[in-house]
């Protein structure tokens, strides 16, 4: 998936594009220089495309807090990006910073498309010629506030991403591990390699890019991917966690299944609800890994004890099995294996058409949807679209009769008449015509 990287100086819009870009309010935004510090990540889809982008914080020239820290993010994020959007302000014209951020922008290789923000249905447009000076290429005037010109913009980003890499079906299952930083990532993959092949260390955050391994267990092909630690989104200002966290999400877009570890000895923090939504957002097949579970002073009720806090904690997870292991003493470890066979034969499990409309058929029976939004949902007809994660289309009468606990329901049947156990499940309503 391509990458996009707005960079500018403070106050341009970058924030309020980004925010255009990916169809969301995400970015702060907020009329104080410098507000945003770090590199944020969004997802955006035009066209035929769908790539990330990166909103970074404001180049200034003057020693302002935290520059040191933005410059080399903007680095960074340049250093990822495919594409680069150069945000500059119609209303003020070219500034200093403008021919600052310029200078870093000549030594780059990759295409620029200079976007002079704050141009309002023609107002300020005269000024935009001002800004070919800056030898970058033809300026667009836009106006990320009222949305003009971010269609044109939006076309010129996808005419310059490289294009996409046709991904080649293989027998081979891909996971990826993920977890705050110090959980035992590497330590995890060198046992499940049993071999030293990735650096281990007590260092917080010594991984910092991904690391693809091919091997063989019991005669099936794996590649694990091991990723460097996620932070809490809005709270990682260095600039290398913030570069290791775009690599984290390109593992998991990658990935089929995702090991989520939890440490029990520093306990469930709110951060990872955090770090495991960024693969509950890409639909992944989860597995909930507590490792260093040797350290834990246990009882014969400990687990079951931890599991239920874990439920209780993941809600939104309750599908995706627990698996408790050491990766320091090696131990269980094939329970892993087996939760990862298991689980990707559900992520990608179909269900016969006629069957599937039995059980939808029964469920209604069974409970009786309920009136909504003044209306009454009929499902006359159900169909498999998709897996990875399975996807279900339903033909109603009124999609807006759905209430959200039917729907939830209705999953739920599903589960019970399949073993979807790891897999998440879409359903998608459709008016029938």
């Amino acid at each position: 998936m391509g990458v996009v990287a707005l960079v500018g100086s403070p106050n341009v819009g970058k924030s309020t594009i980004f925010n255009r870009l990916i169809g969301q309010r995400k970015a702060i935004i907020d009329d104080q220089r410098g507000v945003t510090r770090d590199r944020m990540y969004g997802k955006a889809e035009w066209l035929t495309r769908t790539f990330n982008v990166i909103d970074t914080g404001g180049i200034e020239i003057e020693n302002a807090p935290f520059q040191a820290q933005i410059r080399a993010q903007v680095e960074l994020a340049i250093k990822e990006a495919d594409v680069i959007v150069f945000v500059t302000d119609g209303y003020l014209g070219v500034s200093n910073e403008d021919v600052e951020v310029a200078k870093m922008l000549y030594r780059v290789k990759k295409p620029v498309i200079v976007a002079v923000n704050k141009v309002d249905e023609g107002e300020h447009a005269g000024g935009v010629s001002d800004f070919y000076r800056l030898g970058l290429g033809e300026p667009l005037p836009v106006s990320g506030e009222h949305g003009v010109g971010i269609g044109d913009l939006l076309d010129r980003i996808v005419q310059n991403l490289p294009p996409e890499k046709k991904k080649v079906e293989s027998d081979e299952t891909t996971f990826c591990i993920i977890g705050q930083p110090n959980v035992g990532k590497s330590s995890l993959v060198n046992a499940i390699l049993n071999q030293e092949r990735v650096i281990v260390s007590e260092i917080s955050g010594t991984t910092r890019d991904s690391v693809d391994t091919p091997f063989v267990r019991n005669g099936k092909d794996y590649v694990v991917i091991d990723t460097a630690g996620l932070k809490k989104r809005g709270k990682i200002y260095e600039d290398i966690d913030r570069y290791a966290a775009l690599r984290a999400f390109r593992a998991i877009e990658r990935a089929d299944v995702v090991l989520f570890l939890i440490d029990p000895v520093a306990g469930i923090r709110e951060q990872d609800k955090h770090v495991v939504g960024y693969a509950t957002d890409e639909s992944k097949a989860i597995i909930i890994v507590v490792n260093k579970w040797d350290a834990v002073v246990k009882t014969e009720k400990t687990m079951d004890e931890y599991r239920k806090k874990i439920r209780d904690e993941f809600k939104f997870l309750d599908y995706a099995p627990i698996v408790f292991v050491s990766a320091l003493n090696k131990t269980r470890i094939h329970e892993i294996f087996n939760s990862i066979d298991f689980v990707e034969q559900a992520y990608n499990l179909r269900i016969p058409t006629n069957t599937l409309n039995g059980i939808i058929q029964d469920a209604q029976i069974m409970n009786e949807t309920p009136l909504f939004n003044g209306g009454r949902l009929k499902i006359y007809y159900a169909n498999q679209v998709a897996v990875k994660p399975p996807t279900f289309v339903l033909f109603v009468n009124d999609p807006s009769y759905m209430h959200f606990s039917y729907k939830r329901y209705l999953e739920n049947r599903l589960r019970d008449s399949f073993n979807f156990d790891g897999t998440p499940i879409k359903i998608i309503l459709r008016e029938r015509k």
